[in-house]
């Protein structure tokens, strides 16, 4: 069984309250304005953070793709059986995301972040793969990581310009936003944010992940000071 997570956190001193939101099953059909203020509309108040799933704004700008539509070349098929194995998933270990990463920023640099990152690797140091390959590349999620149908068969994207998709959003519901990258080993980025929020301070409210990444099928969320 899923640990529960705790509703509210404390920061440098401070507690929090995080709301997870359920929603129905969000599609590319869906804007994701729309559906940030009518799940949120009868929730949120002055001075909440709405957070969500990096995800699930991906599926919306149409970049969940079937794996069975990935038509994988050579160098993916190489490059992906040098992913060093997470626990946090699957990330470019297989031949479909990999070949999204390609696809995405381009095969030099992919070969690049591969070499430089297996020697550093040898060497003892972590991470410098997705360092060099760039945060798209890092964002991708792998087929099979999502337990939603369908997109438990595509692999996801990493969502285009999150920074001002936080910003459209915010400008609709008044209300600071992020755009959320977290899973449940203490990962968590903010790969897109309005001005009013502070990255760090987010990041640790939202490290132990109080959205889930499951079956909650809860992508959005309000953070609130109390």
């Amino acid at each position: 069984m899923a640990k529960e997570k705790k509703p509210s956190v404390q920061v440098n001193g401070i507690s929090f309250l995080r709301i997870p939101i359920k929603t129905r099953v969000i599609t590319e059909k869906d804007d994701i304005v729309d559906v940030v203020d009518e799940y949120t509309r009868d929730l949120r108040q002055d001075g909440d953070i709405i957070v969500i799933s990096e995800s699930v704004v991906a599926i919306t700008q149409g970049r969940a793709i079937p794996a069975d539509k990935i038509k994988v070349g050579l160098l993916a098929k190489i490059l992906w059986r040098f992913v060093r194995k997470v626990p946090y998933g699957i990330g470019l270990r297989s031949p479909t995301s990999m070949q999204c990463a390609i696809n995405e920023v381009g095969a030099v640099r992919i070969t690049v972040a591969a070499i430089i990152g297996g020697f550093t690797r040898f060497l003892g140091r972590k991470g410098d793969f997705y360092k060099i390959a760039g945060e798209q590349a890092a964002m991708i999620d792998a087929a099979h990581t999502s337990p939603i149908e369908p997109y438990n068969k595509c692999v996801i994207m990493g969502p285009k310009n999150p920074m001002s998709v936080a910003e459209r959003i915010k400008q609709r519901i008044k209300c600071e936003t992020a755009i959320m990258d977290v899973n449940d080993i203490g990962g968590s980025w903010a790969v897109g944010y309005t001005d009013g929020i502070n990255r760090k301070l987010l990041e640790d409210i939202m490290r132990d992940n109080p959205l889930g990444q499951k079956l909650e099928q809860t992508p959005i969320g309000i953070i609130r000071k109390v």
